[in-house]
C-alpha cells in the first residue's frame, strides 16, 4: 500500500511541472506588420501600404495602430478603411498616422491575418525613411491588440511587429524613426464600439479550469489514501 501510495506520489510530481510548463507555453500573441516591407519611389511619387494585424492563433476584438515616420521624407494623405474589420477610424499628422479597427457585434471576433486600412503617402526628398509602428508598454498612445476574452488584454509583442523601409529617389542614409512629441489626439472613442463585452472567449480558460480540477480532485485522493 505503501509502495502505491509513493509511486503515486512520485507522479504527481512529475506531472504538475509538465502540466505547468505546457500551459504557460499556450501563451498567444500578436503583431501588426505591413503588406511591404520594402518600397522604391520617386520624389514626388505616391505609394500604398497596407497596415496588417495578425492575430495569430488567437482570437481579438480591436487593434490601435500608431505609424511612425520622418515627416520630412514621407507624407501621409490618406487612410483608407479595409474589409478586415467592420468599424475602421484614423487620424493623420506629420510624422504619425492613427488608425483604429474593432468589431461592432459584441458576440463577434477575427482571427487570423487581415488588412485594417490601406494608407497612402508620399514621398517628399531624397533620402531612406522607416515606417514602423510605435509600441511602448508605458504609453496609452500606443500600438495595442486587443485580445477576446471576458477581461480583454493587450497582447501584441512589439519586438514581432514589421517595419517598412523605403527608398526615395537617390536614397541616402536610412533615418530612424521618432516618435513625435507633440502626440495627436485618439479618436478611438468617438468610433462605433461595442454595448457589452463579448460573451466569447470563455474557452479559451477552460483548460486551466479543467487543470485545476483535475490536480485538486488528485489531491483528494491522495489525502484520503493517507488517511486510510
Amino acid at each position: 500500500m505503501m509502495n502505491t501510495l509513493r509511486n503515486f506520489l512520485v507522479g504527481i510530481f512529475f506531472c504538475v511541472p509538465i502540466y505547468l510548463f505546457f500551459l504557460s507555453s499556450s501563451a498567444q500573441a500578436a503583431l501588426l506588420k505591413f503588406d511591404q516591407s520594402t518600397v522604391s519611389v520617386s520624389v514626388g511619387q505616391t505609394f500604398q501600404l497596407q497596415a496588417i494585424v495578425d492575430a495569430q492563433s488567437d482570437q481579438i476584438t480591436s487593434t490601435d495602430m500608431w505609424i511612425t515616420y520622418d515627416p520630412t521624407l514621407i507624407e501621409a494623405q490618406t487612410a483608407s478603411p479595409a474589409a478586415f474589420f467592420p468599424a475602421v477610424t484614423s487620424n493623420i499628422s506629420a510624422g504619425k498616422t492613427y488608425v483604429a479597427g474593432l468589431i461592432t457585434d459584441p458576440g463577434s471576433y477575427k482571427t487570423g491575418s487581415g488588412t485594417v486600412a490601406v494608407i497612402t503617402f508620399k514621398a517628399l526628398k531624397d533620402g531612406t525613411a522607416t515606417l514602423a509602428y510605435d509600441c511602448r508598454t508605458d504609453a496609452s498612445n500606443s500600438s495595442k491588440v486587443i485580445k477576446n476574452a471576458i477581461d480583454p488584454t493587450n497582447i501584441i509583442v512589439c519586438t514581432q511587429n514589421g517595419t517598412s523601409v523605403v527608398t526615395i529617389g537617390t536614397g541616402g542614409p536610412v533615418v530612424p524613426t521618432t516618435v513625435p512629441t507633440a502626440a495627436i489626439t485618439s479618436p478611438y472613442q468617438s468610433s462605433v464600439q461595442p454595448t457589452a463585452l463579448p460573451q466569447t472567449g470563455i474557452m479559451d480558460q477552460f483548460p486551466k479550469i479543467a487543470g485545476m480540477g483535475a490536480f485538486l480532485l488528485v489531491v483528494g485522493v491522495i489525502l484520503q489514501l493517507m488517511i486510510l
